[in-house]
């Protein structure tokens, strides 16, 4: 089968499809014949050299895919046919050709989603219903502000925490970006971070009151933000490290709001924690999708030999929504 590797940390150009020989589905896994794979920031840092598979994983890049089963190893229990169409959560191997997955990170699409656009969900799905409803308990009536309005991580969370009843704020990086969130996402509040403090900013247009929840993608860099810009008793879940990993830390103004920061990864996650959290997001986000009030969003397609034009694309930041490699 064809697969993409990572020759040597670097830029997009150090992504090569190669022949390599197609996986056997273990006990409990099931095999998929991969039809698109979901980009996602994840892959950049591993592509850099800076985010190393779990043990034990592929070192094929690739966290999400969709596509149709072609086989199950032994002690497969879930109630699966050979041809169903499903997407799968991977800890690695997703850009290439099949892939073999514990059964219990397989879902079957959801309904009235093709296969293609498919790919866009299992990772940011099981991602943001982890983080925001799992983990922050975010409540309907409350203030979640997003950061990264138009990736596929901050497409994802304006939709469901409205979709939840919260009232969202987000940020991103210029006019346009700012008008797509309110305009086509839905957002209460969209801040440019590149002209405003988005602390204040936030306060200005939420009544005084600042975030229950912050989902961040950013990390070191925010985090003296993220805490000013926190509500009394508010959560702030960091789930990416784009602005870094270190940053000083004003406990006393964490006291003073009796706040907390908790940092989760979905990637190293053991397969028990993974299936929770894919039945979890069967039961409540599929029907969302179904009925609309979320909706996928694809920015760009690419075959799997452009792989390389892929992440250009994606590095670019000019995307709304997912980026998906097609096989």
């Amino acid at each position: 089968m064809k697969a993409v590797y990572i020759s040597e940390p670097g830029g997009p150009e150090v992504l090569e499809v190669r022949e390599v020989q197609a996986p056997a589905a273990g006990p409990g896994e099931v095999l998929i014949d991969v039809v698109a794979a979901g980009l996602n920031r994840a892959d950049v840092q591993q592509r850099k050299g800076f985010y190393p598979p779990p043990p034990g994983a592929s070192e094929i890049p690739g966290l999400e895919v969709s596509g149709r089963i072609a086989g199950f190893g032994p002690g497969v229990t879930k109630a699966f046919s050979v041809g169903d169409k499903v997407v799968a959560l991977l800890a690695g191997g997703g850009y290439a050709q099949q892939v073999a997955v514990p059964a219990g990170q397989v879902l079957r699409i959801p309904d009235g989603v093709d296969l293609v656009t498919a790919a866009s969900l299992p990772e940011v799905a099981a991602t943001v219903y982890s983080n925001l409803i799992m983990t922050a308990q975010l409540q309907p009536g409350e203030t979640v502000l997003i950061h990264g309005a138009t990736g596929g991580i901050g497409t994802m969370a304006i939709q469901l925490a409205k979709a939840v009843g919260a009232r969202v704020a987000t940020t991103a990086g210029n006019a346009e970006k700012v008008g797509t969130a309110k305009a086509f996402l839905g957002a209460d509040i969209a801040i440019n971070y590149a002209e405003e403090d988005f602390p204040a900013s936030l306060r200005v247009q939420n009544g005084g009151k600042g975030a229950d929840v912050i989902l961040d993608v950013v990390g070191a860099k925010y985090l003296e933000q993220n805490i000013d810009a926190l509500a009394d008793y508010g959560r702030l879940v960091v789930i990416g490290l784009q602005g870094g990993a270190r940053a000083e830390l004003d406990l006393g103004q964490l006291l003073r709001k009796r706040a907390a920061i908790i940092a989760t990864a979905l990637r190293p996650r053991p397969v028990e924690e993974k299936t929770v959290i894919m039945n979890a997001v069967r039961d409540a986000v599929w029907p969302m999708l179904t009925d609309g009030r979320i909706r996928p969003l694809v920015a760009k397609t690419f075959p799997l030999a452009q792989v390389a034009a892929a992440h250009a694309y994606f590095d670019s930041g000019d995307h709304v929504g997912k980026v998906l490699l097609v096989m």
